[in-house]
């Protein structure tokens, strides 16, 4: 049903922007991921790049994501074979869920358990209760397969840029600024996201589950 690629197995950090993997690939192994996706609109972009700037006058260099979401579930190895039916699982379990809006306007900054990256996120603010019900429906399927459920208290946010390394205190030192401009944007700006369908990444393969209208 899935045709594998080659996967070089090259661990130099300068072929990925300076990111250092989580787990050593191993062939047969994908990493695998529950989300939302975030589709942003001009303002956003508009927005992102003025937080870019004040950051790197701060020292802070950022690089804006490829692309935008909210996490449902942590990172975790799922082995080939088991592509089909943890993808099952998770569309049998998300069946009667229904769609809803989420909403953030508060920047946060993030460090990863290794701390080899730094991201600046902006975090939910309104529909907090209907992405927990999510992960509840999404952690049954984790521990069918045996694998990591998400963070017990989890910080629901969209990440939009990061950093090699642990800056956490250099970017709490310019967070009111850089939240000064999403409070002044035109309005201030808010960031909406459509939950109409989670997504499942597993290596190189994209699995929609749309939610019911």
């Amino acid at each position: 049903m899935f045709q594998e690629e080659e996967i070089s197995q090259t661990e130099d950090s300068a072929l990925h922007d300076g990111r250092i993997r989580s787990f050593k690939h191993e062939r047969g192994s994908w990493a695998t991921y529950v989300y939302l996706q975030y589709h942003p609109k001009e303002d956003f972009r508009e927005l992102l790049e003025e937080l870019l700037s004040v950051a790197a006058a701060c020292g802070v260099v950022l690089k804006q994501q490829e692309e935008f979401h909210l996490s449902l579930s942590q990172t975790v190895v799922l082995r080939h074979h088991w592509i089909q039916p943890f993808t099952q699982s998770l569309r049998a379990g998300l069946v009667h869920y229904k769609r809803f809006a989420c909403s953030g306007d508060r920047l946060r900054v993030y460090c990863n358990a290794e701390k080899t990256r730094t991201f600046l996120g902006m975090e939910v603010c309104a529909g907090h209760v209907q992405l927990l019900d999510l992960v509840q429906a999404v952690d049954r399927t984790m521990k069918e397969f045996h694998l990591d459920t998400f963070y017990e208290d989890p910080s629901f946010h969209v990440s939009l840029a990061w950093c090699v390394g642990d800056v956490t205190g250099q970017m709490k030192e310019c967070i009111q600024q850089l939240q000064s401009l999403v409070d002044d944007h035109e309005g201030p700006f808010l960031l909406r996201l459509e939950c109409s369908e989670l997504r499942c990444r597993t290596g190189n393969k994209t699995f929609c589950f749309p939610l019911q209208p």
